[in-house]
């Protein structure tokens, strides 16, 4: 049923909890299955590592406090990471983000054993001699935040399985990704011959009639170690996105979610973004984005191209084409500019009555939505989401293969003001990436270097910053403009946390 993920598990997938360890989780692949994972209460409970109390996760969802959660222990993370969270001021019922942290033991897929036909001594001392052999394994630490919407199921789902998948996407590479090869050089040539031969014909002046010989033309491409690793998590969300549309009506997956992932593997970091989520890397007090945000507006030439190729999927109520403003009827048979996916810049058309339908992208900035529908073009989930009283699907424009961006640890070296800092959309919406940096260094700079909360004090005064204070029943900043109304989950990961 879920076939990637039970590979992963079965094949000695191994993650570890959240509290420090050096030793690999001991429970069995049956514990270890999917299905066995899901919780018990309900999936609007909060993130595992902030360890509430029945009475603090019932507070959480005060609308009016907008208490901030926060880690009780400096060590509840690995590398020292802080973490910062806070329910919407009544956006929607529940807080919808979700937030991961895990270390993760990926074992070749070469090392597999049949636990269906050894005995369990036999089994228990092969596995053991397995885990024992260094090259046989690699390691990732993984962060993750989910940022739902029409409902928190898929965020929640997502967080509890998406490492799973990266885990076993990566698990054909092992034995690849550690041979002793240059970074900078190619891993391997790959050859491919043309599907057919290629006749050709070779001639000489003196030669009657033209020699003819067959040509069998090879190609060869460059992959390098990290376009696997990428490879590999492009994959994962896939197959997420995937588990998602099975079994949304088993468990309930209702909605949505952007997905912001950080991988640590090998050196260097990973971070692949699929929908509005952000992260940057704040070094030496310069910032450096590590995200893109795929909005309508981002992503217009994707989706008009899209409905270029099968207009179908406009349903006969849109238009891939974008104007201005919305095109009244007294404007039939006029100009007016506009622009299609092959265009950036903008020319003048002929109205038509085409041309009055609805269009594909409508509205600017944070208020653009694909179909006057939804307002992200990237993330996991909403198979089942339909324009309002139509039998039009979404989904089709909605795309769940992430950017990814690579920065490369090894190359320098990172002090402990160092961090990225991955929030949702909540936190980006008030707040620019400068002044991110400058609440970094202020926090910095009024505590001790060797605090060992430091990371967690920044994430909350992150959250707080940006969800503001309640007056005349507005949140506010500290400035008197709007404050964010949004759910609002912040990772502070310390960019020399790998070398603990």
């Amino acid at each position: 049923m879920i076939n990637k993920v039970r590979a992963a598990v079965s094949g000695l997938v191994e993650s570890l909890s959240y509290k420090h360890s050096t030793q690999p989780a001991t429970c069995t692949p049956e514990q270890q299955h999917p299905e066995a994972r899901i919780p018990s209460s309900t999936l609007t409970c909060r993130p595992a590592f902030l360890n509430l109390t029945p009475e603090e996760l019932q507070g959480s969802k005060d609308h009016t406090a907008r208490t901030v959660l926060s880690l009780k222990s400096p060590g509840d993370l690995h590398w020292g990471t802080g973490y910062a969270e806070v329910i919407n001021a009544g956006k929607s019922q529940y807080n919808e983000d979700q937030a991961c942290c895990e270390y993760v033991i990926v074992q070749s897929r070469d090392e597999e054993f049949n636990y269906n036909c050894e005995e369990s001594v036999q089994l228990e001392q092969k596995r053991q001699q397995s885990l024992d052999k260094v090259e046989s394994r690699i390691r990732f630490y993984y962060w993750g935040l989910f940022d739902g919407h029409a409902g928190c199921g898929c965020a929640s789902f997502a967080s509890r399985f998406l490492h799973y998948h990266i885990c076993d996407q990566l698990r054909d590479l092992v034995s690849i990704l550690q041979q002793p090869v240059d970074a900078a050089a190619p891993l391997c040539l790959v050859q491919e011959t043309t599907p057919e031969n290629v006749v050709g014909t070779l001639t000489h002046e003196k030669m009657e009639p033209p020699l003819k010989a067959t040509v069998r033309f090879h190609l060869e491409k460059q992959v390098f170690p990290e376009s696997l690793v990428i490879g590999a998590l492009e994959n994962a969300f896939k197959e997420m996105d995937k588990q998602i549309e099975r079994e949304r009506t088993i468990y309930k997956i209702d909605g949505g979610c952007c997905a912001l992932v950080a991988v640590y593997l090998m050196g260097k970091l990973y971070v692949a973004n699929a929908g509005d989520s952000r992260a940057i890397i704040i070094r030496q007090g310069r910032t450096i984005p590590m995200s893109q945000e795929f909005t309508p507006e981002t992503e217009r030439q994707r989706l008009q191209f899209l409905a270029f190729l099968k207009p179908e999927l406009l349903g006969n109520e849109f238009t891939y084409l974008e104007f201005p403003r919305r095109i009244q009827q007294k404007e039939l048979k006029k100009r007016m500019l506009y622009r299609d996916h092959t265009m950036t810049g903008w020319a003048y058309k002929t109205i038509v009555e085409d041309d009055m339908k609805f269009p594909l992208i409508y509205g600017q900035g944070k208020k653009a939505r694909v179909m006057a529908t939804i307002g992200v073009t990237r993330g996991l989930g909403d198979h089942d989401l339909k324009v309002y009283n139509s039998n039009i699907y979404i989904k089709p424009f909605l795309s769940c293969v992430p950017d990814v961006k690579v920065y490369d640890l090894t190359v320098c070296e990172p002090s402990t003001d160092d961090v990225m800092v991955l929030g949702t959309d909540g936190l980006w919406d008030v707040i620019s990436d400068q002044e991110v940096a400058d609440i970094v260094q202020r926090v910095f700079a009024s505590h001790e270097n060797y605090l060992p909360n430091r990371y967690s004090l920044v994430a909350q005064e992150l959250v707080l910053r940006t969800r503001g204070i309640l007056k005349e029943n507005n949140w506010r900043l500290p400035n008197g403009s709007l404050a964010s109304v949004d759910d609002i989950s912040v990772f502070v990961i310390p960019l020399a946390g790998h070398r603990s």
